[in-house]
């Protein structure tokens, strides 16, 4: 009986002993962020990549399966700034997709083209049935005016208006009954009101305006305005459709050296800036994680410095001032619709993941076109490691 109660006390200290370590043990585990730590190393990483096609000219999007619906931002933002409609406010949540909040305007460039599309095309490709969405489902009708439309929609003005639905309901609400579509829209009364203010467009099929989906983006009235979710497949649609996309000069290519972190300071062979400040912008301060590059001459030894960590001098025109002025540094390799930005360094895996930037622009009247600095963003691009070729773009001028 005594022996049996000396066990019993012994087995009693050995709990409270191994009870307080494993207390301090858990203390500590969370104290310093060793949970977390567990957690990253059994979870697995969020790939930052998009679709790439790997080549020795360099990684390039898979243009065939990039779209605007799944590029996702990673911060949430707000700015307010002038527009064609007086005083705008674009918001943006993170986790959202670019299409829900970027507009036509901000993509107006020579290396898309995406004005040219029409409905007609998009729903080709896509395999939309357009008579199956409503006028409002194409955003850019709700401010069109009969001249605008007379002017976009092919053969439209020789209609008689009680021949188009939606205008015959519109001519109506001013009294007005037959005639030509042309006529109609030279009545002083009627050219500057908008469709949208004087019928539902919810209540009209798509093709009820006939030949609406032939005419280019372009021939609307105030185009740029509409969001990218606002043309009708438009977000889904992979950019290896878009008209301007095979201007794209990809003839500068380096590789990817040594991804080095924000210890190194005072960078000075760089080939990273902004259309602004042009591309080989010096880091003159203590943090400048950067990678570093190799290829013919003088490539090798150049630094793309981190744009989460240095900041240049970006847009133009009256948008100029959103942000400070200020976009993070980098380079437009596939043109200006977007800008490539070395975002966050691994030294011990010798990776670099890259993020997408974007850009508002407005075309003004009187003022003309005006675009702020690339501050949307960062959208996860391309990751790349060591050794791997990566496309510089336009220009080629080294330090």
């Amino acid at each position: 009986m005594k022996s049996s109660f000396r066990l019993n006390d012994n087995a009693l200290r050995y709990l409270i002993f191994f009870g307080l370590v494993g207390s301090l043990f858990i203390h500590s585990f969370i104290k310093y962020g060793l949970l977390n730590q567990t957690i990253g190393l059994i979870m697995p990483k969020a790939s930052a990549q998009v679709p790439v096609i790997n080549s020795p000219d360099g990684f390039t999007p898979d243009w065939s399966r990039f779209k605007f619906s799944d590029m996702i931002i990673s911060e949430s933002g707000s700015v307010t700034y002038p527009g064609t409609r007086g005083t705008e406010t674009r918001t943006w949540t993170a986790g959202q997709s670019i299409s829900e909040f970027m507009e036509l305007g901000d993509f107006e460039t020579p290396q898309l083209a995406i004005e040219n599309l029409n409905l007609s095309t998009i729903a080709s490709v896509q395999g939309i049935n357009l008579s199956g969405l409503r006028l409002d489902n194409f955003q850019l009708t709700r401010w069109q005016t009969l001249p605008n439309l007379v002017r976009a929609v092919p053969n439209l003005g020789n209609r008689n208006v009680n021949s188009v639905i939606p205008i015959r309901d519109f001519a109506r609400r001013f009294g007005i009954n037959g005639g030509t579509i042309a006529n109609l829209s030279r009545y002083d009364n009627l050219s500057n009101v908008q469709l949208g203010r004087v019928i539902n467009l919810r209540n009209y099929p798509l093709t009820s305006i006939s030949n609406i989906q032939n005419a280019s983006i372009n021939r609307f009235a105030n185009w740029q305005d509409s969001r990218i979710d606002g043309v009708p497949g438009l977000s889904t649609l992979t950019w290896d459709n878009l008209p301007g996309l095979r201007t794209l000069d990809l003839s500068f290519v380096a590789k990817v050296d040594l991804p080095l972190g924000d210890i190194e300071a005072n960078r000075t062979r760089s080939i990273s800036g902004s259309y602004q400040d042009g591309f080989n912008v010096p880091c003159l301060q203590n943090n400048c994680a950067h990678t570093e590059m190799s290829g013919i001459g003088k490539t090798t030894g150049t630094q793309w410095i981190s744009g989460k960590f240095q900041k240049v001098n970006g847009g133009f025109g009256i948008l100029k001032a959103l942000n400070g002025g200020q976009e993070p540094t980098g380079r437009n390799p596939f043109g200006s619709s977007f800008k490539q930005v070395v975002w966050n360094i691994d030294e011990a895996s010798g990776s670099v993941e890259t993020a997408m930037f974007f850009r508002i622009c407005k075309t003004i009247p009187f003022i003309g076109r005006t675009c702020s600095p690339y501050f949307i963003g960062p959208v996860p691009f391309i990751e790349y490691r060591e050794k791997d070729p990566i496309v510089l773009g336009q220009p080629n001028s080294l330090p």
